[in-house]
């Protein structure tokens, strides 16, 4: 039987040293290179932050499996076990760029199940986690859940891709008519960060197309920990191992979005 506790100890200690290895990267511009397009951007940090932990993990945990954006974990068929899904840097067009609003996200799974899920603000110091059934905390302080908000009021993390024709989304799914109804739009360029914004509460809602399994593995578990919803935009569960379009949101808010503003697109 996994020792949940102990996982969590090294999991945090880990996401600190990662987070101070890359700080110390800073004053040096790291390689950047492209992956399925241009702007697609993955550098050395990334790789070797990933290296990072799977090498602890292995060391540590070696019947844990690993599944990581950059490639250096296992090919996995399926759901079975304990698994570390692992976004070394999230936001990293963000890294480049700004040295800061990106992430460490990582989730752990067992059999298919949320256990713990951490999103590590590497620039701020900010930790947020989260044990399944014992709620999410930002750093030391528990969250608490989530208020409904109407959407007059709400505050929507969503990027000019559905506001414009392209070939991923049915013309019909446009989301215009939300944008104009909403308080005001945010895009943050790190699903994670964007995910975290959800559970504290900067943000009421968090749209996006296309996430991977590492982008939102631990978010997803910090978010239902406090009450958000996380489904894909039917409101259907998401599929752990594959890629998503995402609905993030408050209860109640979550339904409208879905209801109102996605299901003639379906």
């Amino acid at each position: 039987m996994a020792n949940w506790t102990l996982i969590d100890k090294h999991a945090k200690a880990w996401l600190q040293e990662a987070g101070k290895r890359i700080i110390s990267t800073f004053a040096t511009a790291p390689e950047v290179m492209t992956k399925s397009n241009p702007d697609d951007l993955v550098t050395n940090i990334d790789q070797e932050t990933e290296q990072f932990f799977t090498k602890k993990i292995r060391a540590t945990f070696s019947d844990h499996h690993i599944l990581g954006e950059e490639g250096f974990g296992d090919d996995l068929a399926g759901l079975s076990g304990i698994i570390w899904i692992i976004d070394p840097i999230d936001g990293t067009t963000n890294f480049v760029h700004q040295q800061r609003n990106f992430m460490i996200s990582i989730g752990i799974y067992e059999n298919g199940n949320p256990k713990l899920g951490y999103v590590y603000d590497v620039v701020y110091q900010e930790l947020y986690h989260a044990k399944a059934g014992e709620g999410a905390y930002w750093n030391e302080k528990k969250l608490p859940p989530l208020d409904e908000v109407p959407v007059e009021k709400a505050l929507i993390g969503i990027n000019s891709t559905w506001l414009i024709s392209n070939r991923l989304i049915d013309p019909k799914t446009s989301l215009i008519p939300l944008v104009n109804d909403a308080r005001g739009t945010r895009s943050y360029g790190s699903a994670a960060l964007e995910f975290v914004f959800v559970a504290t509460g900067r943000l009421d809602a968090y749209i996006t197309m296309r996430l991977s399994p590492w982008d939102f593995a631990g978010g997803k578990i910090i978010v239902e920990e406090v009450g958000g919803k996380v489904t894909n935009l039917k409101g259907e569960p998401l599929n752990i191992l594959g890629k998503n379009p995402i609905v993030v949101a408050k209860p109640g808010l979550h339904e409208i979005i879905i209801q109102k503003y996605l299901s003639k697109g379906m």
